[in-house]
């Protein structure tokens, strides 16, 4: 394959690694199992036009992105809308998709795998056009991201005990808001916490990542208004892997979504893939289902089952 890798020097891991040997690296690893690639380390800001102005060069076929979340997500979006393959070098601080693609966490054990890997077609997301490859949520999520935010930190451990002493500071102070939803048929006006939107919905680790990326629908969780006691209760399901059976949870699964939020806010924030953002009061979610194509080393495993459309 003709190949452009894109590395976001600013991302986590990749702040403390010699990127001039980390790049010699790849180009020696990628060009031994018969590829032709093109190495190129930037700073954070200039990460989406680099790899915007990759994947829009005539013959090139896959978009190698490393980084964080982050970076990961604006390159599956532009990898999905160029109709290139993506190939995840995972340097952030949780790399959630990586591991929903069970691949090597190491950033110089990744080089090995995704050179000899092939090429799957998986699942994408989108809330309002905008594509995702993990979650969208509002509520809990975005008011941690936004006290983490708000925090100083210079490392992967530093956001880790930012997150930690965000998520502390929202446990004290749950938001609640209102929130209707038309699920496939199913409607619904209710009073919530947080609501998360998947792609393909999460398995029983506690990081809440999906098991598999090729299922065809969305995850869709909603919590209860919760007291300080409650989310620690649900906290604890969480990290017990059992979300789906939480008392304060329900959830289902759609391959469409849309969400009216009826009561209008001065600051209103979403979070997807990891990132703050403003949202607008009416959000359709989609599930493109097989669109995305991913470089890997270990099949996606194919669900048999039925989808359960019960839950809400």
């Amino acid at each position: 394959m003709n190949l452009f890798a894109v590395f976001n020097r600013d991302g986590g891991t990749f702040r403390t690694t010699d990127m001039d040997a980390y790049c010699a690296r790849a180009a020696e690893t990628f060009k031994a199992a018969g590829h032709e690639i093109e190495c190129h380390v930037v700073s954070g800001k200039d990460v989406v036009s680099t790899m915007e102005m990759a994947a829009s060069t005539k013959g090139v076929e896959g978009l190698i992105a490393g980084g964080g979340d982050g970076t990961i997500s604006a390159a599956a979006g532009i990898a999905w809308k160029s109709g290139i393959a993506l190939g995840v070098v995972p340097a952030g601080t949780m790399n959630l998709f990586a591991r929903s693609l069970k691949l090597p966490l190491d950033i110089w054990q990744v080089l090995d795998a995704l050179a000899d890997a092939t090429p799957e077609n998986i699942d994408i997301a989108s809330a309002n056009g905008k594509s995702f490859v993990h979650q969208f949520s509002a509520g809990l999520h975005a008011r941690m991201v936004r006290y983490r935010n708000s925090m100083t930190f210079a490392s992967r451990l530093g956001k880790i005990r930012a997150s930690t002493r965000a998520a502390i500071g929202v446990m004290f102070n749950p938001p609640e808001f209102e929130v209707e939803y038309n699920a496939e048929g199913k409607t619904g006006h209710r009073k919530v916490s947080a609501i998360s939107v998947s792609n393909n919905e999460f398995g029983r680790d506690p990081l809440m990542f999906a098991d598999s990326l090729t299922g065809g629908h969305l995850g869709f969780y909603v919590a209860d208004p919760l007291t300080p006691a409650g989310v620690a209760r649900l906290t604890f399901d969480i990290m017990r892997g059992r979300l789906k059976e939480s008392a304060a949870v329900t959830a289902m699964t759609v391959t469409e979504l849309e969400l009216h939020f009826p009561r209008e806010r001065h600051d209103i924030r979403c979070v997807i893939d990891g990132e703050l953002l403003p949202m607008d009061r009416d959000v359709l979610l989609k599930i493109h289902a097989g669109e995305l194509t991913v470089l890997v080393n270990q099949p996606q495993e194919r669900e048999t089952r039925e989808r359960d459309g019960s839950g809400i």
